[in-house]
């Protein structure tokens, strides 16, 4: 059961994208044939386009075109007059413009052909490259196919133009991808050898960037709006998302601006940070290519996700119908998956990064609670993904799971937000925001946390809600220490992602206004978007989990010993003078009399898990 489903979605996801007959043929590919339909069945490999034998006098009932539609090999450039026409241009293009059934030799000689061929004359066409039909060029022709194709969009729910979009605009994505792929690395090693040139370079960077993106969002916007051509849905919600985009990108990049402004004075401070980070990542072998297989596992988990999301769009059942043809009923309720399936996912994503971040922070935490800092344990890279995998992905799944539910709130408010914002007051509208941003809010919380928790995890050994739990103490006990740290390198870190973002997202903007027709490009470019940020967070988010998990170890080191030759520190003596010379500590403080963090009653000396 579970293999016939597969094969009827996956077949319905091939019907978007090639096109299909009136025969239950898919256009471009080999068939397998249906079941009361005796013309189904065939090899259309070198057939590609889909060719309406009544182009000229299309209706639409019931989002059905009345014409009876072939696959064909080629579409035909010059206009036909007659049936010798139509039987020379089979001869000498080998595309058959009659029914399957008729033998291009009876073209002229059976008296049914009149029926089973186009209606004459047949003008000329020209392959329409989304949906590969045969669109004809003459204008009287084309206006009345182009307002039914046009009828047909319109009536079509937003999640199938939504999928459209996606299908038509896949090999940009990938493109984009990639291209978010190669700043993501490229990034991953400036951060490895940063200088204070490279802050400054990155910055600027950012901002012309932010600048830039924000600028050509509001030029394509008033473009889009002020076009006489606009008449699809897809067209108007294009001009609807990119005011929306246009809007948050210049919120984002005011306030953006204002904190490079304050924060300016900082740089060299970020600069000694990330050096004392190089430093503990090139102890650790390997960990810098860590991203690599998390970004891999992502590849193939997002074209999976894709796959089965066009599936579920295009789902049905094939029915016969009255002389032969065949028609797709699609499932009742199916589009309902598509939401469990967008929680997916989430939940998925977040659990992949989720046991990235484990590893790293179980790499580094052996090495900190590791007495000879010139002999790094062995492997610890791969001891971490074995721990993580034998005891603790209960704790990455429920760290992700806590997360997603923040999420889905989110979502769900902005849908109903862009839902009913025609209908609901100003009082409504600014609820919405405020549940929207208290939200926002709690998910970065839940993400600061949840990273320390893995740390936790990897020290103590303990489940999740015990990580948890002690991670909070730890940092309530010492938030305004390890807050001064920490702050500003993971706002140097964030600039990163951005700057991928930016770019990427630049880019998409550059390809997808090529290609405005029938498309619902906005919607692809925020799944690249979407998909650049957790690729340029899944990179740099080695020096950011290196640095919090630095940092929390070194915390507990402070809390657990003293110091003295019973209860040595196990951080070495660069990064205690880091810490507290960012914490301004006195002479005297450096010799515990007083310390910068307050000792444990106990004193019992923290092992890393092994």
């Amino acid at each position: 059961m579970f293999i016939t489903g597969y094969a009827v979605m996956a077949g319905a996801a091939e019907r978007l994208v090639l096109g299909y007959d009136s025969f239950g043929n898919i256009c471009g590919r080999k068939n397998t044939p249906v079941k009361g339909a005796p013309l189904s069945g065939q090899d259309m490999s070198n057939k590609k386009y889909v060719f309406f034998l009544n182009s000229c006098s299309l209706e639409l009932q019931s989002l059905k075109l009345s014409s009876v539609s072939l696959c064909v090999s080629s579409c035909p450039q010059e206009q036909l007059n007659s049936l010798e026409d139509l039987q020379s241009f089979a001869r000498n293009n080998g595309s058959c413009l009659c029914v399957y059934n008729l033998n291009i030799s009876s073209y002229t000689l059976n008296p049914e052909a009149a029926e089973l061929c186009p209606t004459l004359p047949v003008p000329p066409s020209k392959s329409f490259p989304l949906f590969n039909r045969c669109v004809p060029q003459n204008p009287e022709c084309y206006s009345k196919y182009a307002s039914v194709l046009i009828s047909m969009v319109n009536e079509m729910d937003v999640f199938h133009r939504i999928l459209s979009g996606i299908l038509a605009g896949r090999d940009t994505v990938i493109g984009l991808s990639v291209l978010a792929l190669a700043f993501s690395f490229i990034l991953v090693l400036a951060f490895r050898f940063i200088r204070t040139l490279l802050v400054h370079t990155l910055i600027a960077l950012v901002v012309f960037g932010l600048l830039l993106v924000s600028g050509v969002l509001w030029w394509l916007y008033y473009d889009y709006r002020n076009d006489p051509s606009t008449e699809l849905e897809t067209q108007k919600e294009n001009v609807k998302f990119l005011l929306g985009y246009a809007i948050f990108s210049t919120i984002v990049t005011v306030v953006l601006l204002s904190l490079m402004l304050v924060l300016r004075k900082r740089l060299q401070f970020t600069v000694q940070l990330f050096r004392i980070v190089g430093k503990i990542i090139g102890r650790i072998p390997f960990l810098l290519f860590q991203p690599l297989w998390t970004f891999l596992i992502f590849i193939a988990f997002w074209v999976f996700w894709v796959a089965v999301l066009l599936s579920l769009g295009t789902a049905g059942t094939a029915q016969t119908t009255s002389g032969g043809q065949v028609e797709y009923r699609a499932l009742s309720g199916i589009c309902y998956m598509a939401w469990y399936h967008f929680v997916g996912l989430i939940w998925t994503s977040e659990f992949i990064l989720a046991c990235q971040q484990m590893t790293i922070a179980g790499a580094v935490v052996t090495c900190y609670f590791n007495r000879n800092k010139n002999s790094p344990p062995p492997h610890p890279v791969l001891s971490s993904i074995s721990v993580l995998f034998c005891y603790h992905l209960g704790t990455a799944v429920k760290g992700s799971f806590l997360i997603t539910i923040l999420r889905i709130p989110r979502i769900v408010l902005l849908y109903l937000y862009n839902t009913l914002k025609q209908k609901e007051s100003a009082c409504a509208k600014c609820l919405f925001k405020c549940c929207f941003c208290w939200f926002w809010c709690q998910e970065s919380c839940l993400r600061y946390f949840n990273q320390h928790a893995y740390t936790t995890t990897a020290i103590n050994g303990t489940n999740f809600c015990t990580s948890a739990k002690d991670a909070v103490f730890i940092l309530a006990k010492n938030s305004a220490k390890l807050a001064s740290i920490s702050c500003f390198g993971g706002f140097i870190l964030f600039l990163g992602k951005v700057f991928v973002v930016c770019f990427t997202v630049f880019g998409g903007l550059m390809a997808f206004n090529y290609h405005r027709e029938l498309q619902a490009w906005v919607v692809p470019l925020l799944l690249v978007g979407f998909f650049a940020y957790l690729m340029s967070h899944s990179f740099l988010s080695v020096f950011e989990v290196t640095a919090d998990a630095m940092f929390l170890c070194f915390a507990i080191d402070m809390e657990t010993n003293d110091g003295s030759a019973e209860k040595p520190y196990f951080v070495d003596q660069e990064l205690l003078t880091f810490v507290s010379q960012s914490n301004k500590l006195t002479e005297g403080q450096k010799h515990r009399s007083a310390r910068p963090f307050q000792d444990n009653e106990d004193g019992t000396e923290l092992q890393p898990m092994v």
